[in-house]
């Protein structure tokens, strides 16, 4: 039996709710992966960006 979309979109909003205490305006403005994003595991670290890596990623966003 598949679920409806409104049912999987009101249980979604449900969750982003509680867990992320995003109010319903930021839920439905939020994209499919933007969600995902927020509720996923954090990525495990074992290594440190290097300083290159860092100075890269400050050069990539930073707004002239």
């Amino acid at each position: 039996m598949s679920e409806r979309f409104a049912d999987t979109a009101l249980r979604c909003a449900g969750l982003a709710a509680q867990v992320l205490r995003w109010p319903p305006d930021t839920f439905w403005n939020a994209t499919p992966s933007e969600l995902l994003a927020s509720i996923a595991p954090p990525a495990s670290a074992d290594t440190p960006p290097s300083r290159d890596e860092i100075a890269r990623m400050i050069e990539r966003d930073t707004n002239d």
